[in-house]
């Protein structure tokens, strides 16, 4: 019983612990088949984890190292994002307010040149929604003696001369160097067609025009005039004539 005694206080003092403290530690109601059963039952829940994986320190250390990569990783995504939430919405508002300053602008202009080429009547440009972004942009023109609501109830003609009301009025407000118009004032009226002449000429002081046409009325507000001829059957040939060069000849 001594040597026993002897044994089990040295396998005690291996675990680190003296017999006077765990005695102390003890509970006046501790009692040993109770601890058996807890020893039993830590026992086997030790032997349900399995075998101890002695390599685990150093795989924790590893995924440890790589989670804390993709933790900065995350984190430069999340600034990324941040950033590009806040260029998109800069660009929007950005975006609002040039589209309201340009329909604003559009639509003064439209409504001027509209009466100019009609010789009276009314024409407006509107939002079809609230928001910036995803409006579309209705036109509604009135010549005069008609009160119709919408483009669409508008002869040939009258949409032509809307059409080019509507490019002029962009062209004001951002000119190109060239404007290309083909066969526009063939459904119009000769009175219309004077006033298409009329505001081609006042909007070529800004802008060079080329016409495609074969209306006599365009032809004499032109500059130059290039053409082609068939004198001999089966022979084309290009005419080129200084309208300005062409009436001081004639004169003299």
């Amino acid at each position: 019983m001594a040597v026993q005694e002897a044994n089990i206080l040295e396998q005690l003092g291996t675990t680190g612990h003296e017999l006077g403290d765990v005695k102390e530690q003890m509970p006046e109601e501790a009692n040993e088949p109770a601890w058996v059963e807890e020893l039993d039952r830590m026992s086997r829940r030790i032997q349900r984890l399995g075998a101890i994986n002695l390599a685990a320190i150093e795989e924790f250390d590893q995924e440890s190292e790589r989670k804390n990569y993709l933790d900065a990783q995350a984190e430069d995504l999340e600034q990324a994002l941040d950033t590009l939430l806040e260029v998109m919405q800069k660009i929007d508002r950005e975006t609002r307010t040039r589209f309201k300053d340009t329909f604003e602008a559009v639509n003064t202009r439209f409504g001027e040149l509209f009466p100019k080429v009609f010789g009276g009547g009314h024409a407006y440009l509107e939002l079809t929604g609230d928001d910036m972004l995803d409006t579309g942009v209705a036109l509604m023109a009135r010549p005069p003696g008609k009160r119709n609501a919408s483009i669409q109830l508008l002869s040939g003609g009258e949409k032509a001369m809307t059409a080019v009301a509507l490019i002029f009025a962009i062209f004001h407000l951002n000119p190109s160097p060239v404007c290309l118009l083909d066969e526009v004032d063939a459904p119009l009226d000769d009175m219309n067609v004077t006033r298409f002449a009329a505001l081609i000429k006042e909007m070529s002081e800004s802008v060079q025009f080329l016409v495609i046409t074969h209306n006599k009325i365009t032809m004499e507000m032109a500059d130059y005039l290039v053409g082609v001829t068939m004198q001999e059957p089966g022979v084309s040939r290009l005419v080129s004539v200084d309208v300005e060069a062409a009436a001081a000849l004639a004169i003299a």
